[in-house]
Order: C-alpha cells, then structure tokens, then sequence
C-alpha cells in the first residue's frame, strides 16, 4: 500500500499515545523550529535504581553513529534508520502501553462474546511475521490497490540479462517497466508503496501482451494488442545504487506486425523473431532484416521500422500452400515456445500444437493436447528426413502448379478433421485446454492445463505422461536448473524435479499466478493483482528455514502501526425519506474524527412488485434503485462526499443497501473494493430478507462488513439463527460492476473470467467461507431478534427506568450467542442505550414506542457486532494480530499533572502523576471525548431508531522496504548461510575435448563433455555469443545473434542436457547448406539471392552449472567454416580488437559468467561488499 505521509500517518491529530514508566526517553539535541526561533526540547528521565529499569539496547547504535568523521552522509541511508528507530520506538510502546495500569489508557466499553469462536470456519485467519508455510520472499512489488491498476495491470514479466547485471521487464496495459535487480533490489529508495524502485515507459497505445528479452543485443522486445511489435533498449544502470544515464526509455523502432493482437512471441535459437496472433497467424522476422535494423542510427527509425515490417515470412501461408489442412492454422495462436536444446519452435492454440525447426522453418509435426496427430497432407507423414526434404521441394513450387484434385483432397480432409475435432469436443472436458508451456534443460517440454493437468512431451512432440497435483488451473510454468515450477489460478506455486517429483509447494498470492521468470538467484512470480514477488531459486530448502527465523525475530524494525477510527453505522429506514438533520446527528455529528464510515440500511424500498423486479434485475447481474441513489446522494451531502470523503463502494439488494465512504486523506490505502449479497427471503430467491456486504482492503489488512435484515416475528428465532448461517457460509465477494476492467485480450481465458468474479483473496482455504479469512468483521443491520418472557408494560417500565441490564437478560440474540447458535465468536459492546424498535413516526422521545393496536414489545432489533484477528489472551497489535479493535472511553490524564513540554516535533508531552507520559497533537486533544455504541433517539423518520458504533482500530502492517534490506543483511552477514551458499556454489569438474573446430561443406565434429564428479549430476547449455566473417584469415568483428544465435550454417545438437556423474556426452557440431540468404519482402519469396562466400567463425559459449544452477563455469570453443576450402590456422594471439577472441582459454580452463541464473556470485559479491 502507499505510505504517503510517514510518521505523520502514525498518530493521528486526535490521538493519545502513552508511554509506560518504565520507558526512559532521552533527547540531547536542540533544532530550530521553522521561524528560526529556539524551541526547547523535553528531557524527560528516569531513576536508573528502579529494579525494572532496562537501558536502552544496543541495537539502537546500529542505526546512529556519533562518529564526525565521515562527512559523505548518504541521506536515504539515514532516512531509513530513522524509520527503523521510529518503527522500534512503536513497538515497544504498543509493547509496554499493554501492560500499563488502567489509569494511564483507554478503557474498552464490556463487551459480550459469542460462544463456539476460534474454531472452525469461526477461527480468525493465521497471521505472522513471516508466513509459516511458505519460504521467505521479496516483495518487489507489494500487491497494489486495485483502483490503482486500472488500465495499467501487469500482464507479464521475463528477466534481461546483460554485462552490467539482470533487469526485470513487465509489460502493462499502458506500456513496459523495469528493475533494476542488481542496483535496488535489497534497496529501501523504492516507491511509497513500498515496491523496489522502477522505471515505467510513456503510454503505449496497445496493451503490451508479450516480452521476450536479448541480452545479446541489449534489446527488449514488446507485443501489443494494436498488433504491433516494438523494440527498446535496455536501460542503461550505472555508477552504484540506482543511477540511470538514460532519463527514460528509449524506444529503438516499431512495426506493425499483424492485423490483430500479437498474442506470443519468442527468439528463436537462430535470431528470428517469431509471433503469433488471431486465426493462426504466424509470422516469422528473419535475423538478417533485425539486424540491419539495430544497426540505424536514431533518426533513421523509419526506415529501421519499414525494413523489418516487409521482411517477415508468414508460416500459415507457405505451409497452406504446400498442403497442410490442421486445426491450429485456424485457431489463436497463444503460447509460441523456443526450444533451444533441440533447435525447435512449438506454436500452440489451446487444444493443438505445432513443432518446426528454427532453422528451415519447415513443419514438422501438428497434434493436438491429448497427443492424436492431426490431419496433414501425406507428405508430412513420412520420416522426419523424408518429410524435411519432401517440404523444401514443395518450397520451390509456385502455387499454380498444385493439382487441382490435390488441393480439392486436403480440403477435404480439413473439413472433416473438422468435423471429428467438434464431435469430439462435445464430449471432451473443456478444460483440457493449453495454459502455459516450458522447455527443461533435459530436452523435455512441459505444458499444464487448465484442469491442472501437467503434460510432458519429448522434443518432438511425443506424448510421454501426465501428472496432476492440483486441481486448480496452471497459469504458468518455469524452469531453472534441475527444477520446474508451477503457478495455479489459485495463487499456489509448486516445485517440481526433473522427473516430475513434486519437492514442495505452499500459497504464494491470493490471486493467480500469471507468470514466472527467473534471474539473479530467484524465481519471480506476477499475481493477476499486479504483485510480484521473488522466491530463492533454492526453494524449497535449508536456507528457507534460517531466513524465516532471522526475519522473524527482526520483526519490531520493520512493523508499521496504524491507528484509525471507523463508524458502523445501521438503520431500518421502512420505506422513509429521512431529514438532513437525522442523516448530520446520525452520522455527520460523530464524523469529525472518522477514517471510515460504512453505512447499512434496510428496507429502502419494498412492495411485491419492486422485489419481483430486483429478483430479475440479479439474475441479469443489475442492481440498484432510485430510491437507493437518493440515500446515496443525501449521505454524501451529509458527510461533505467530495472534499472530505469519497464513496468507494456500495451495494443493493432489494431494500438492504451497503455503503463505504473514506475520508480522502487515507483514501490511498483503502481499495480492493469487493460487494457480495445473498438473499435469504421465499426460496433464498427474494431479497426482503438477507445480507449485503463489502470488502475492502485497509493499510493491507481486509475488513469485510455485512449489513443484514433477518426474519421478523417474535418466535422466528431459529429462522434468524440459519438465515445468519447461509449468510457467513455463502457469501461470495466479486468485483463491482462499474470498475470492470474490460482491457482483458492476450490474457487467459480463466483469468478473464476470473477478473469479473472473485478477485481477493482468489481461493479461499477449502471449505472456508470468504469471511472467515478476514482480519475484521463487522456486522450490522436489523437482525430481528426481540426480548423473551416480557410484556409490553413490563417492557415499558424498565426502559423509562433505563433499568438495561434486566432486559438484557432477556435479549434472543444475547441468549442465542451464549449458547453459540448465531454469531460465533463475534463481541458486541454491552447495551447502554433504549430498545430501538418499534416507534411511531414523529413522535420524539420514549412516549413514542408503538402505542397502536398491536403494541409491539420494544426490542433491541438493530445491532452492530465485530470481529478482529487478535488472541483472546493477547490485545498487543503485532503483526501476528494484526488488527485490534476496541470501543473505546478514553480516559481523561489525572490532574495530578506536574508539567507540559513542548518538543521539537511540536507535540505536547504530558507528565502525569502516575509516571504516564501523554502525547498529543493539540491541547484539544487533552479532554474526554465519548466514543460510544449508541442509538440516536431524537431521529424520528422511521419506526427504527439508527445506531452507531465507533471503532478504535489499530492495525499493524510490514514496511516491505526496511524488510527488504533486512533480508538483504540477512543474506551478507548469516555464517549459516554463508556455509550453505558455498556448498551450493561447487560445480562438477567438466573437460571439453577441445577449444577449436574446423569445419568444411556438410561436415560434422563431436565435441566431447566429461564429467569428472563422482557423485553430482552437471548441466551444460551452448550458446552462441558472436559470429563474424573471416577477411584475410582473421576474424572481424564477432557480433551476436540474439541471446542464444546459432548462425544458420552452424547446427548443435543437442545444444542443453545433463551430463551424469562420471559420464561423457557427445555434442554434434555440424554444418549445414546454407550457403545463400533468401529474402522476403512482404511474405512473398523473392527471385534474386544474396551471395556470401566468405569463410566464417562463431564463438561457441559452454556454461556448465550444478543441478541447483547455483554458479556457472564457462568454456568457449571456436567453430570456424571455411567455404573456400582454405583451412586458415588460427591464431589466438593475432591482433584483434574482438574481445571474445583475446579471452580463448584451454580445454580445462573456465571463466566466470554473470548469469541471470547465477545466485551464489550474486549473493558472494554482496557478501564481499
């Protein structure tokens, strides 16, 4: 959430805040105020001989050096620190004010509990520190405030690595950001919310639905929903902590690259581009054509745009036209996957897949998810080496020279390939559809479904087995070394071997997880609600266990506490119009101090008629009235709505309407609005009688309130007892309807879906009902329940008496509670005011209860109850009871005071006798104010009286960017974890047969990996780092291909894998024919070819990891083609400006790599700082 006004928003201009005895203060320095005039300090002591007395710890020293010799004082470093002694000084007077005599606090008002609490469905949700089921995370950004998001959601992210470190791209609805993770990720100079520091481009008229990185070229790719694609450059990070030499993103140059959407897109292992779009569009953007593009200037972005715009090669078309009849050419194009290892591409709709080599671009085989290959023409059936000739003959057709009978037979076929794929889809589970895709360092592709199914298929496209661990969907997969993760629609992530064992998995957001990346040691996950956090990539794990107990016993420096007031206000209008003065003493006189007043109401409008109408209005999803906007209208004008508070959400169902409104100085921390109701009235169809309620996110905690109108008649109790039942187990919060975001094309079918219902939390524990999981509850309405075993007169006796506690004795829902049938486990303040139905209208004060024919027994039918998420045994707000309420009679400080000093900060400090220290904001702040569960007995608009209730809330919350650095500190100075972090950073001993490999025309090398590890697994990935042309025997500049960029000639298989313990494997290195360069311009295949007859070298990069992928070793191997037939010998000590080149080493040397993937260098070098 945004912290916008500091320790401003920490004690607020009405609020007490008492310092124990025992707690010495102590302040030495003197500070001019803002005229310049002097302004003494309070000095207040105490005596040190006092057995309790503790001193001040030491850890206070960790934060302020009294040390004048360093003159560079580094002023967000000690902005920090002193939101870290504020935060310590906070909680240990939240610590100490607990167990201060009653005297120097506030006095809660007597409460009355609901038996049958604290367990079951009717236990407060589990809160910490830090989450006891799941390993430790960052918060790279904080799960935002909905309201906030509109038209700016996150939709994806991936990491860029490059020499100066990893950056986290994210695409948006507006544009793309990035992070600095080098730079800023334990960093505390991020946004007011909290989020690491980042960086957002300008608007971006398409939503952006993809990105894919190449760190190569230093280059990020963007996909949009306008259809085209753009190119940026990385951001230039430099000079330490955070600062950019580019003021903002530079954008290289676009095209337009289809007519609708580009739903995915990917770099293949040779450097083209390919994209994916609507009714199976698949377009490829050759290297050739990026390249000659990166390389214009700034000002040449047109023509760099128009150059790549006609080079592409539309794959739909060339495989239409030579034959092919598959569903997937007419279906979305969803996910598109490089499969480095094999050097293969697969293209994927939600039910089929397509795989083609990178290198030909030729198809290879189209199947669908259950693995049944679908109809092609018969010269795709044949053998892979067949198949692969056969289509390069058809290539050098025109399409006028395909028969006519031929053509006529693949239509066919299509057709009733069609035809079998809808009859069976009419019986095949709709939900065996194609979520996400990824491709294992094995040579394996993983794809998960949205049943949660999860498929393994080998490199070509054979169906091996399926696994299902969750029933949810899979939203998005990852891989990193040995391990495999999986992010549900549930907000649960998994961990997975390479076998398909699952190691562990735990709930990582309460919306889904949209997707994953991975860089700098850790596995990114996007929530659909646009958080992100990052997970070490060796969870589950030993370090999981040191970092949770490190960061918990850390708490106090990095707890936030929040005070607040809310107003719960409830009120059976019957059918009325209420005065402006009924709505100012009802709400708008208790609202001078108020953060939050939600207001209840029942029976706005009623009639058969208007409740048949409302009935079909839900069914529809409509709902609302006139006479329910009219309230609207009259409570906002009460309240001030506009400069002292905004509505942000209500709901109506039939009579009962619900409303929030926020006062605007905190309306930054208030969002997520939610609204459900549930009809409890003929057959749980008709709203008369039943519940609306709201959600709403506050300072990060969630408070739900529930305005509720249950059966009427003095014997229904039973009825009242299960329409409070269905209530609590069925209501289901959902979005409201006009904050619907409908920008929702690129994203999942689930989450489309999921975005117009449920949206926090997504899952609820199984069986749980949506209230349960809240911090707090409030309960309001006219719940009906009337007074047992009294009559009217006698009724009437007791209250002109206000003899309360005898008719207590007699309340149903007090009786109902005790015996834990209703409200379990919720606490209402005890009853200090008159029964507040029935009256007759206009008549003031207690002459005015129901005097007519019927003489209805005064009752108290309209009550307001809570529930927070703090102990019975425990009242401290902490973090791991997060939310305290109370209803409060402040104390008024005893007159035994003995002096006011007036500080530096401008507060008041008063002493008083009993060792309290007071502080307040004003000297108005020094008196007795009520606050008060009450009814307003002069509003005579109704047969109802309103009442109200005021709520003291403190609530607790993490500062995530002092936790960050805490994690941070963790990291560096643990000896625990500095021994794990190096066992993890062994890498098996691996020789290469050799560093340098000539090739001829069609010849083929083995290059040969050892292992020399006894016991431990290696895994090796080549890549290309740069290829150059050979001119007069040397080698020119070597320039890279994209992040992996095997030239075209140059074939490495396979170019990822595993190398057992004590085993060898074998890497084919061929050439292959490809001695030409055709070229396309607007799809179509020109006439003329672009010679290249020079001898040519690429520079080969062997990474070699442990099976954590914990640090990286490095070989290169020089691969040289000669077209010439000229074997040039190479010279490694030749004058060169490549560098690549002055870098050669010796088969058994190696070389460190800042890999993205490199988690152990990473947190070395942060140790070594």
């Amino acid at each position: 959430m945004d912290d916008q006004n500091g320790e401003a928003s920490l004690r607020g201009p009405n609020h007490y805040y008492s310092y124990s005895e025992r707690f010495a203060f102590a302040s030495d320095s003197d500070e001019d105020s803002a005229d310049g005039a002097d302004v003494s300090t309070a000095k207040l002591s105490y005596d040190e001989s006092s057995s309790n007395y503790q001193k001040v710890p030491r850890i206070f020293d960790r934060f302020y050096n009294s040390s004048s010799d360093d003159d560079d004082v580094d002023v967000s470093s000690t902005s920090d620190y002193q939101r870290r002694l504020d935060y310590m000084i906070q909680f240990l007077d939240s610590k100490l004010s607990n167990n201060s005599s009653p005297s120097s606090s506030d006095q809660p008002l007597p409460e009355f509990s609901g038996s049958g609490g604290g367990t079951g469905i009717y236990k407060p949700p589990v809160r910490a520190p830090v989450h006891p089921s799941r390993p430790s995370s960052l918060e790279v950004m904080p799960h935002p405030l909905r309201e906030t998001q509109v038209g700016r959601f996150l939709r994806n992210i991936v990491c860029v690595n490059d020499d100066n470190g990893p950056q986290l791209w994210s695409g948006s609805e507006c544009g793309v950001r990035v992070w600095d993770l080098k730079n800023d990720i334990y960093g505390g100079n991020g946004g007011e919310d909290g989020s690491v520091r980042y960086w957002e481009s300008g608007q971006v008229e398409g939503a952006t639905l993809c990105v894919v990185g190449d760190g190569g070229n230093r280059v990020v790719w963007s996909g949009h929903k306008d259809g085209r694609i753009l190119c940026w450059k990385m951001m230039d990070f430099a000079g330490g902590r955070g600062n950019c030499r580019n003021e903002g993103f530079q954008e290289m140059f676009s095209w337009q690259a289809h007519r609708g959407p580009v739903l995915s897109m990917v770099v293949s292992a040779y450097g083209d581009i390919w994209s994916g779009s609507e009714g199976g569009t698949i377009k490829v953007w050759p290297w050739e054509a990026i390249e000659k593009s990166l390389s214009r200037t700034f000002g040449e972005r047109h023509m760099a745009s128009l150059l790549v715009e006609r080079s592409y090669i539309d794959l739909r078309s060339q495989v239409t036209l030579n034959g092919a009849c598959s569903n997937i050419f007419n279906s979305d194009i969803r996910f598109i996957l490089s499969d480095y290892a094999g050097a293969k591409v697969w293209t994927a709709s939600y039910q089929s897949f397509a795989v083609w080599d990178a290198r030909t671009r030729e198809l290879l085989k189209v199947f669908n998810n259950d693995g049944q290959i679908e109809n092609m023409s018969t010269d795709f059936l044949m053998e892979d080496e067949m198949k692969m000739n056969s289509v390069s003959g058809l290539k050098e057709k025109s399409q006028n020279s395909l028969n006519f009978f031929q053509r006529s037979r693949n239509a066919i076929l299509g057709a009733a390939d069609a035809v079998r794929a809808a009859a069976k889809g009419a019986f095949r589970d709709d939900n065996r559809q194609t979520e996400a895709l990824v491709a294992t360092v094995d040579g394996m592709i993983w794809t998960g479904c949205a049943d949660g199914l999860l498929l393994q298929w080998d490199g070509n496209g054979n169906w091996l087995r399926d696994l299902r661990y969750h029933s949810s969907a899979v939203q998005s997969l990852c891989t990193i070394g040995s391990r495999i993760w999986v992010g549900y629609m549930s907000g649960t992530l998994q961990v997975l071997d390479l076998n398909g064992d699952l190691l562990g998995e735990w709930v990582a957001h309460d919306s889904p997880v949209i997707d994953l990346a991975v860089g700098f040691g850790y596995i990114f996950s996007l929530a659909n609600h646009g958080g992100i956090r990052g997970w070490s990539i060796t969870s589950p794990g030993p370090l999981d266990n040191i970092l949770r107990v490190e960061l918990a016993g850390k708490e106090f420096l990095y707890t936030r506490l929040e005070n607040m007031k809310i107003l719960a206000g409830t009120w059976n209008v019957g059918q009325g119009r209420a005065t402006p003065d009924s709505l100012i003493s009802w709400l708008g006189s208790a609202a001078a101090d108020i953060d939050i007043i939600v207001v209840g109401l029942q029976e706005v409008e009623m009639g058969a008629g208007f409740l048949a109408v409302s009935a079909a209005k839900e069914t529809m999803g409509l709902e609302g009235s006139s006479a329910g906007q009219w309230w609207l209208d009259m409570i906002g004008k009460s309240l001030d709505e506009g400069s002292t508070f905004s509505c942000v959400g209500s709901r109506q169902l039939a009579g009962l309407l619900i409303s929030a409104w926020v006062r605007n100085n905190i309306r930054a921390h208030v969002g997520d609005v939610d609204v459900a109701a549930v009809p409890c009235g003929l057959g749980r169809a008709i709203g008369n009688k039943g519940a609306v309620g709201l959600r709403l996110r506050v300072y990060g905690r969630v408070m739900c309130f529930v305005n509720c109108h249950f059966a009427a008649h003095l014997e229904a109790v039973n009825r009242r007892n299960a329409d409070f039942d269905h209530v609590y187990r069925t209501m289901v919060f959902s979005r409201p309807s006009n904050l619907l975001n409908s920008a929702n094309a690129g994203v999942s079918s689930a989450i489309q879906m999921l975005r117009y219902t449920n949206a926090m939390p997504i899952n609820p524990m199984e069986g749980m009902p949506e209230l349960s999981e809240a911090d707090m509850v409030i309960f309001l309405g006219d719940f009906n329940y009337r007074l047992d075993g009294i009559s009217y007169d006698e009724s009437r006796d007791f209250i002109s008496q206000r003899c309360f506690d005898w008719l207590r004795e007699r309340d149903q829902l007090r009786a109902e509670m005790k015996a834990g049938n209703v409200f379990q486990g919720l606490r209402e303040a005890v009853i200090r005011f008159p029964p507040t139905y029935k009256f007759e209208r206009h008549q003031p004060g207690l002459a005015g209860y129901d005097s007519g024919e019927k003489k209805r027994i005064p009752a108290w039918c309209d009550r307001i109850l809570y529930r927070d998420n703090r102990s019975p045994s425990v009242s401290t707000c902490s973090l791991d009871w997060p939310v305290v309420s109370s209803i409060l009679h402040p104390v008024q400080p005893q007159s035994s005071t003995i002096s006011i000093y007036l500080s530096a900060c401008v507060h008041f400090w008063v002493v008083c006798g009993d060792g309290g220290i007071w502080v307040a904001k004003t000297r108005l702040d020094i008196s007795s104010e009520q606050l008060r569960y009450e009814a307003c007995m002069d509003v005579t608009d109704s047969d109802h009286k309103p009442v109200r209730c005021i709520f003291s809330v403190e609530i607790a919350r993490v500062d995530e960017s002092v936790r960050r650095q805490e994690f941070g500190e963790i990291i560096r100075s643990n000896e625990k974890i500095k021994r794990l972090l190096e066992g993890l950073s062994k890498v098996p001993e691996t020789i290469v047969s050799t560093n340098n490999i000539i090739l001829q025309t069609q010849d083929r090398s083995i290059l040969r990996i050892t292992n020399k590890s006894k016991k431990d697994k290696a895994q090796f990935e080549i890549s290309c780092e740069g290829v150059s042309a050979i001119e007069d025997g040397q080698a020119s500049d070597h320039r890279p291909r994209s992040c992996f960029g095997f030239p075209p000639w140059l074939q490495v298989n396979p170019a990822a894998g595993i190398i057992e313990a004590d085993h060898i494997v074998e890497i084919s290195i061929r050439h292959e024919e490809y001695q030409t360069v055709e070229e396309y311009v607007d799809g179509v295949p020109q006439n003329f070819w672009c010679e290249d007859a020079r001898d040519k070298e690429a520079i080969l990069t062997l990474k070699v990891s442990g099976s954590c992928t914990a640090e990286t070793k490095c070989h290169r191997i020089r691969v040289r083609y000669s077209i010439t037939g000229k074997l040039t010998p190479m010279n490694p000590k030749a004058n060169n400006s490549n560098p690549v080149k002055s870098n050669l080493l010796q088969r058994s040397d190696f070389h460190r790599l800042n890999d993205s993937c490199d988690v152990v260098e990473h947190l070395q070098n942060l140790i070594d700082l």
